[in-house]
């Protein structure tokens, strides 16, 4: 396992948002693309999750997650999308011989916070 620094792991912006709309494109067979409130600060942001084949956007609308919002825009899909941000999530890998298949595992606050809260 490589280690990094506290400055390196400092340059880290993660930040708790809420969910407010979840629903899969025409196109997609594994991602669902999120709108995400941050705040007043940030504002709404678009992320996609590659998490179809366990979660139901029903099961993601309205909840709040901590995600990475300063990491470089990804085009996902065939229409331009952009996606702003990542989820972060435990990864459950039940087979060792497909990792890549881990079921992600979602993270839940003990209490609500304002959206924009910053992850320490």
């Amino acid at each position: 396992m490589d280690t990094i620094s506290f400055k390196d792991f400092s340059k880290l912006d993660i930040r708790i948002g809420t969910v407010i709309k979840a629903d899969v494109p025409e196109w997609s067979h594994w991602v669902i693309k999120l709108t995400v409130d941050f705040g007043k600060e940030v504002g709404e942001r678009t992320i996609f999750a590659g998490m179809m084949k366990f979660y139901e956007p029903k099961d993601l609308e309205g909840k709040q997650f901590p995600f990475v919002i300063n990491i470089e825009p990804k085009k996902i899909g065939p229409e331009e999308d952009m996606s702003q941000g990542m989820m972060l999530a435990a990864d459950l890998i039940t087979d060792e011989a497909k990792p890549e298949e881990g079921k992600p595992i979602l993270f839940q606050l003990s209490e609500k916070v304002p959206d924009g809260t910053k992850v320490r």
